[in-house]
């Protein structure tokens, strides 16, 4: 029987799952501390974005790269903004502290490799936030994150009534 791996974008609950956790996300940031003057002037649609990026980045619809540009775009949105060390990582803490809020899935598996793409994601856009912001982009890949090492979902062995079995 072979059995065919969700793409992360599928088992988080696809655009509605993700929409609701990036909107969530979002609705905080005003009232942080530490995230509200990266995100002062942030446009209206700015969850909405974001929201298909990840999306794209985690297997599903390319809508961003379609809509606004691709990683390239994602990149220039960076560009002078002066991203701190303690801000990106109050960003992925207050992200995945929101998944958790929203009862997105908490296998190990699917973490992992969440909070592998916040991590990495966030440090580029930190190294990208330090460059002036009339830096010329040139055309990127956009990122295609997947399971990685665990290589997919954890899905419990079925129980058997075989008593040999340990």
């Amino acid at each position: 029987m072979v059995s065919q791996v969700p793409t992360l974008f599928q088992w988080l609950g696809g655009s509605e799952a993700l929409s609701a956790l990036i909107e969530r996300f979002y609705q905080k940031v005003p009232a942080d501390p530490i995230l509200e003057p990266l995100f002062r002037h942030m446009d209206p649609a700015h969850f909405e974005h974001v929201a298909k990026f990840i999306a794209e980045v985690l297997g599903g619809p390319a809508e961003y790269s379609s809509q606004h540009g691709g990683h390239a775009a994602m990149i220039r949105h960076h560009l002078g903004k002066g991203i701190t060390e303690q801000q990106r990582q109050h960003w992925v803490r207050l992200l995945l502290e929101t998944a958790d809020e929203l009862n997105l899935p908490s296998d190990p598996e699917f973490r992992s490799a969440l909070v592998a793409y916040l991590e990495w994601g966030s440090r580029l856009a930190v190294i990208n936030s330090a460059l002036p912001s009339d830096t010329q982009v040139e055309e990127a890949l956009m990122p295609a994150w997947n399971w990685g090492v665990p290589g997919g979902p954890y899905e419990p062995e079925p129980e058997t009534s075989d008593p040999n079995r340990s």
